[in-house]
C-alpha cells in the first residue's frame, strides 16, 4: 500500500490549517494524503440526489472543498477522500494504524477551552501507534510564521535515558524532506547540591553539562552519519527538560517529542515534556510513539 498520511477534517479553521499542513509533508515525501471526516450518521444516498435533498451535503462539501484548495496548491500531490460513517476517534485511530502519520487541528491553551480539538485529539495521540502531528490555526499551517524570527528548522526533545531512534528517525527524515537543520534538544536539571548560598557551583554545573553532552554527541552520531545532508546541531541546556523545550519551539517550524508505548496502568499517557509541548508549544507538534 501507497505511504499515506491522513489528516482529520471538521471544517474548523484549525483542521483546515493541519490539511495544509499534511499537504505540504506528504507532496514533499511523495506520499498520498487521506482527507478523512467521519460522521456517525453519514447516511447512504443514490446517485443523482440534489443538494438541497443530500443529507451528507456538509460533510461532503467540507472534504470536496478542501480537497479542491489541496489539489491547487499541490497539483502533482495524490489526494484521497474519505468520508465514513464512523465514530471520529475510532475512525481517526483505524487510519492511524494505516499511515505514516496522522495531522489534526488543535486550539490554543485559553483559560475556559480545552488545547485539544473537541475530545477527539487526545485519545488519538495517546494511543496511536504512528506520528500524530498537531497543528493549530495560525497562519496556513504549513512551515514557520513570519512572526517569529529566526524561525525554522526541526526540533527534537531527547531525554537521553532511554531508546530514542524513533524520535530522531521521525526528526531526521522530516528535516531531510523540508531541507532544514535539526536541533536536538536536551534540558537537564541540576541536582540539589549544585546549589550553594550564593548561587550555582559552577564546577558541578560543567561537570553536568560535560556528561550530558558527551551522551547527546553519542546519540547523535550515528544519525549524522546516515544523514549526511542534514545539518544536525545540539541544544542542551541547565534546566527543566519541560522548559528547554518549550523554549525550543519558538524557533522551530516543528517540535518532536515521544511518548512511551507502554506506561504503567495508572501513569499518564504523556509524560511532563510532551504535555508541555502540546500545550505551550505555537508551532506544529509531532508526538511520536516509542518503547
Amino acid at each position: 500500500m501507497e505511504p499515506v498520511v491522513t489528516v482529520g477534517l471538521d471544517g474548523s479553521p484549525e483542521s483546515l490549517a493541519a490539511a495544509r499542513w499534511a499537504a505540504g509533508e506528504a507532496a514533499r515525501r511523495g506520499f498520498t494524503l487521506r482527507l478523512l471526516h467521519a460522521w456517525p450518521l453519514l447516511a447512504a444516498e443514490p446517485p443523482g440526489v440534489p443538494a438541497e435533498a443530500d443529507q451528507n451535503y456538509w460533510a461532503r462539501r467540507i472534504v470536496h472543498k478542501t480537497g479542491a484548495e489541496l489539489r491547487a496548491r499541490h497539483p502533482g500531490l495524490s489526494v484521497v477522500d474519505d468520508l465514513v460513517a464512523e465514530d471520529a476517534e475510532q475512525a481517526l485511530m483505524r487510519a492511524a494504524a494505516e499511515s505514516e502519520m496522522v495531522v489534526l487541528g488543535s486550539r490554543g491553551l485559553l483559560p475556559v477551552e480545552s488545547y485539544f480539538l473537541g475530545d477527539i485529539s487526545m485519545p488519538v495521540v495517546a494511543h496511536a501507534e504512528r506520528p500524530v502531528v498537531l497543528v493549530r490555526a495560525e497562519g496556513d499551517g504549513d512551515g514557520p510564521r513570519p512572526d517569529r524570527a529566526g524561525a525554522g528548522g526541526v526540533a527534537v526533545a531527547l531525554k537521553l535515558h532511554g531508546p530514542c531512534d524513533d524520535l530522531l528517525e521521525f526528526g531526521f527524515r522530516t528535516a531531510a524532506a523540508r531541507g532544514v537543520p535539526l536541533r536536538a534538544v536536551h534540558g537537564r536539571s541540576l541536582p540539589v547540591d549544585a546549589y550553594v548560598p550564593w548561587g550555582v557551583d559552577h564546577e558541578v554545573a560543567e561537570e553536568v553539562a560535560q556528561e550530558a553532552q558527551e551522551l547527546l554527541d553519542r546519540t547523535l552520531r550515528p544519525w549524522r552519519d546516515r544523514f549526511p545532508q542534514v545539518e544536525a546541531v545540539d541544544d542542551l541546556a541547565l534546566i527543566s527538560p519541560a522548559k528547554a523545550v518549550v523554549q525550543a519551539a519558538e524557533a522551530a517550524e516543528l517540535l518532536v517529542v515521544g511518548r512511551r508505548r507502554r506506561r504503567r496502568p495508572l501513569a499518564p499517557h504523556l509524560g511532563s515534556v510532551a504535555q508541555a509541548a502540546i500545550h505551550h508549544a505555537r508551532c506544529p507538534v509531532a508526538v511520536v510513539p516509542h518503547e
